[in-house]
């Protein structure tokens, strides 16, 4: 049957910054699907909480304290999740911050730290599962990039993000050619406006731009763009690597 090649039954999946929007909604949709989730994110405390919601609807899930920035912890936390749960078949790289601000106001610090998360911490995530992966010759990353890549978002000037998600678009393609061959596939999605804590789509100011200027005139829940990480996680796309799947209410049709 179809929806076979969807399920996830005894597959481990990592969700970095799984324990809040969008990742949260991740690590519940592939727990649903039958995984068991590594809810992995660097606020302890965060984690738990994230965890015992998804315990509580009977998706077996644990949780795990590493910053994709540090190598060494994400090193620890690879050999906790495969104490605890087993070899991980399924990495989904979300862990992203972002910084509002012109480019002459924002110091080196800020940009430094948008790169470090967003684009070093996929790499850090990429090799440090990836190389156990290959060793199982088989595998599954999925990077969460932005339709950010594509455009210069408005009204908000963000370039350091949009460098940042342009940058994991490009990674993405780059190890899923040099990866294939080892049983990795890569692929990423490009979410447009979504409502989380870092989207404040519904003040007017933002409004006019991020919701108004797309078809669908909405912004998604992280409910809606979890289904496509699952496709993505799932031998359903099996034939699939090196893509950016844009889901984006029709936002970059324009």
């Amino acid at each position: 049957m179809i929806l076979d090649s969807f399920d996830l039954t005894g597959r481990v999946a990592v969700v970095t910054g799984g324990n809040q929007g969008l990742g949260r909604a991740f690590a519940r949709g592939l727990g649903e699907a039958g995984a068991l989730v590594a809810v992995l994110g660097r606020t302890a405390a965060h984690n738990e909480a994230a965890v015992a919601e998804l315990v509580q609807d009977g998706i077996r899930a644990a949780a795990f304290t590493a910053d994709v920035t540090d190598k060494a912890s994400l090193e620890a936390a690879a050999d906790a999740i495969e104490a605890t749960l087993g070899p991980v078949d399924i990495l989904i790289n979300n862990a992203g911050t972002c910084i509002h601000r012109p480019a002459f106001e924002v110091t080196d610090d800020e940009f430094a730290e948008v790169m470090n998360v967003n684009v070093t911490g996929v790499w850090n995530g990429s090799q440090v599962f990836g190389r156990r992966m290959a060793a199982a010759e088989r595998g599954v990353i999925v990077n969460v990039g932005s339709i950010s890549a594509q455009i210069v978002n408005r009204p908000q000037w963000q370039p350091a993000y949009n460098a940042s998600k342009a940058a994991v678009h490009q990674l993405t393609k780059s190890l899923a050619a040099e990866w294939a061959p080892l049983g990795i596939r890569v692929n990423a999605v490009a979410p447009g406006y979504v409502r989380t804590e870092m989207a404040p789509v519904d003040k007017p100011e933002f409004r006019r731009f991020w919701i108004e200027d797309a078809p669908q005139q909405r912004a998604a829940t992280p409910e809606e763009i979890a289904p496509s990480v699952v496709f993505l996680a799932s031998d359903a796309s099996a034939f699939m690597t090196g893509s950016v799947l844009v889901i984006d209410g029709g936002y970059t049709v324009y």
